[in-house]
């Protein structure tokens, strides 16, 4: 079992407080979105740190393995408790989607974009899967997308103008430059096929 989620202490948990179940929170260990939120008990759990797999208790279907039938599993990264012991953040990286309607995360849409930049990417995918009318003036995304030198030249651009506020130790304007940087990559990535999660699982991957 992976030392990290060995850490949590079972003992430590308050599993009284709810009738014998702690609340688990799964979280996408690569992008940061929360997918699920379900239940386990101390069996549950025990069989999580023994296979590296999630594991969780219901009221109805009793102790089952994400994924034993769908093939969605969910191994796990780590596990570590809330303060008051009733709850647990597991940090899992699934196998397909979290949700039995077959989208990614139970909380819909928004929950894999949560934070700015996946929400800035979730933008620009929007921006190159949607036409605009033939008569309207495409918006800088679109231009961008649809100009393989123009954006490749403020590509350039802005890593040049990031360097040189670095350089010239303007923190305000580094930070900036930095966004508008994130921003220029993340179109041009989008334009190979590629996305922000791409870039995660890499770093992810160079993490471990």
């Amino acid at each position: 079992m992976n030392g990290m989620a060995a850490r949590l202490d079972l003992d430590a948990l308050d599993f009284a407080k709810g009738n014998g179940l702690v609340t688990v929170v799964a979280q996408d260990a690569v992008t940061g979105a929360v997918l699920m939120l379900a239940h386990a008990d101390r069996e549950a759990l025990e069989l999580t740190l023994a296979t590296g797999f999630m594991h969780y208790r219901s009221r109805v279907r009793g102790l089952w393995k994400k994924g034993g039938t769908s093939g969605n599993v969910q191994r796990v990264v780590s596990l570590d408790a809330d303060c008051d012991g009733d709850a647990v953040l597991a940090r899992i990286l699934p196998a397909g989607p979290a949700c039995h309607t077959g989208r990614t995360s139970c909380f819909g849409a928004a929950a894999p974009a949560a934070d700015a930049v996946g929400a800035l990417d979730r933008v620009i995918a929007d921006r190159a899967a949607t036409p605009e009318p033939a008569d309207a003036k495409p918006s800088y995304t679109r231009a961008l997308l649809g100009d393989r030198n123009r954006r490749l030249k403020k590509l350039g651009e802005e890593a040049a103008e990031l360097a040189v506020a670095c350089a010239d130790g303007d923190r305000a304007r580094a930070v900036e430059e930095t966004a508008d940087l994130l921003y220029h990559a993340l179109v041009a990535l989008r334009a190979l096929g590629a996305s922000w999660d791409d870039v995660r699982r890499e770093l992810a991957k160079r993490a471990r």
